[in-house]
C-alpha cells in the first residue's frame, strides 16, 4: 500500500508541482494559512475527532490545493487527470477492479447535478421548500431518517445520503451544491440557491471536494452571520465568525479555485482495499484486554 502512495503523489508531483507539509491539525488557523498561500498544493497527515468506519479515520491523508484565477471547473480538471492518470499509471489502462466491481475512470467523469438529480430521485425541489420544517416532513415523508429540529444543511445532507450518494458507483462529480451546505463557495450565476461546488466519488463514497472561493467579502460576512445563527441553535458544525478573514477579503483576493483530495480513500480504490485501516501505515489501536 505505501509503494502505491508514493506512485500516487509521483503522478500528482508530474501533473503539478506539489509541495509536502509536515502533519498538521485541521484548525481555523490552519485552514486560513492554507487558503492564503493561494497557487501552493500540500500534502499533510491530518487529525479530526471524528467517528470511525471502513470510509472514516481520525487521522488521515489529505491533499490540499489553491490556484489563484481559478474555479471549480479547473479544480475539477486537476481531480480528474491526477486520479485517472494514476489509475493508468498503475493499472495500465482506465479501469480497475474494486471488491468485485469494474470502476472505469476514462475521463471525462459524467457530471451529476445536486438539484436536478434530488428532483428525478425524490420528487423534491428544494425551490417548494425555503422552510427547514417544511423540508424536514418531507424528507421524513420519503423515508429519510432526520433527527428532529435538524438544521437545513443537516437535512439536506441526509437528502444527498439517501437520494444522491448511492447513484454514484462509477466516478462521478456531484456538482453544484445548495448554498446552505456551502457557506465559503461563490454562487452560481443564474442559479441563487446553488453554488459552484463538487463532490467526486466513486463507490458511492467521496474522494475529493472543491469550489470556487468566495471572495466577496459582503456575500462571506452574511453567510458567516447566518453560520453564527445556526450555531446558536444548536448546529455543531456551523462555521464561527472570522472577521479576520473578511478583512483580507476586503483588501481583495482574485478568483480562486480550492480542492481538498482524500489520498486514503483514492489508494483504497487503486489498491483494492475494503476499509482504510488497511491503507493507513500506523493506525492507532486499542489495546486487547
Amino acid at each position: 500500500g505505501f509503494g502505491l502512495v508514493l506512485v500516487f503523489w509521483l503522478v500528482m508531483a508530474r501533473k503539478r508541482a506539489l509541495v509536502p507539509s509536515k502533519g498538521q491539525f485541521v484548525g481555523e488557523a490552519a485552514y486560513s494559512f492554507i487558503r492564503n498561500t493561494l497557487g501552493r498544493d500540500m500534502i499533510g497527515h491530518d487529525f479530526r475527532n471524528e467517528g470511525i468506519d471502513i470510509k472514516h479515520n481520525p487521522e488521515f491523508t489529505v491533499l490540499e490545493m489553491y490556484q489563484a484565477y481559478a474555479d471549480y471547473s479547473t479544480m475539477m480538471g486537476l481531480l480528474e487527470e491526477m486520479i485517472s492518470g494514476a489509475v493508468q499509471e498503475i493499472h495500465g489502462g482506465y479501469t480497475l477492479e474494486y471488491q468485485g466491481q469494474t470502476l472505469d475512470f476514462t475521463p471525462p467523469w459524467p457530471r451529476v447535478d445536486w438539484h436536478e438529480t434530488l428532483k428525478r430521485e425524490s420528487g423534491i425541489d428544494l425551490a417548494d421548500y425555503p422552510n427547514t420544517e417544511d423540508l424536514l416532513r418531507v424528507a421524513r415523508e420519503k423515508g429519510v431518517q432526520v433527527e428532529t429540529g435538524a438544521s437545513r444543511a443537516k437535512v439536506l445532507d441526509e437528502l444527498q445520503g439517501h437520494f444522491l450518494e448511492p447513484l454514484l458507483v462509477q466516478p462521478s462529480f456531484l456538482v453544484d451544491y445548495p448554498i446552505d451546505v456551502s457557506p465559503l463557495a461563490k454562487r452560481k450565476p443564474g442559479h441563487p440557491s446553488a453554488v459552484e461546488r463538487f463532490e467526486a466519488f466513486a463507490m458511492t463514497f467521496e474522494l475529493g471536494n472543491a469550489f470556487s472561493e468566495l471572495n466577496d467579502p459582503l456575500d462571506q460576512y452574511e453567510r458567516f452571520r447566518e453560520q453564527v445563527e445556526a450555531a446558536n441553535q444548536g448546529d455543531e458544525e456551523a462555521h464561527q465568525m472570522d472577521i479576520d478573514y473578511i478583512t483580507a477579503l476586503m483588501m481583495g483576493m482574485p478568483p480562486t479555485g480550492g480542492m481538498g483530495v482524500g489520498i486514503d480513500r483514492v489508494v483504497m480504490l487503486l489498491t483494492d482495499k475494503y476499509s482504510i485501516r488497511d491503507v493507513i501505515l500506523f493506525p492507532h489501536m486499542r489495546r486487547l484486554e
